[in-house]
């Protein structure tokens, strides 16, 4: 459980960092993110549904099989788990992130082959590996 820490999220290299007001995998998390312009390398899900209010900024929402959709300072988002997504900054961008509980695990398509992670970002077998 993190109360009122910092830490990257989403991975070290991921350009993202979070202001955990809590996070309690179990039952929910409240994150204040900051993201650097640019995006990370690998579409992916998420192990938890979160809405998301998009502070100040602009990002431009990349999906693995669909459209590209733009979010700018006061909109908000919902993002089931099985959104396969990658965020790209367009500048440093501010959110603030509710999130449900975790599931075990979830997947990155990375260098065109799917991974499956578990807590910790360790990879484990599963679908597509």
């Amino acid at each position: 459980m993190k109360l009122l820490q910092a830490a990257p999220d989403g991975g070290a290299k991921s350009g993202v960092r979070g202001y955990f007001l809590i996070e309690h995998k179990k039952t929910l998390s409240i994150v204040l993110l900051r993201f650097e312009k640019g995006t990370r390398e690998a579409f992916h899900e998420h192990a938890f549904n979160a809405l998301t209010v998009w502070l100040k900024g602009r990002v431009l929402e990349h999906h693995l099989d669909g459209p590209t959709k733009a979010f700018r300072g006061g909109q908000w988002k919902l993002t089931p788990r099985s959104t396969f997504h990658k965020l790209e900054a367009l500048e440093t961008t501010w959110a603030i992130s509710f999130r449900g509980p975790w599931v075990d695990r979830w997947r990155e398509w990375r260098g065109g082959r799917m991974v499956t992670l578990t807590h910790g970002r360790k990879e484990v077998p599963g679908p597509g590996v």
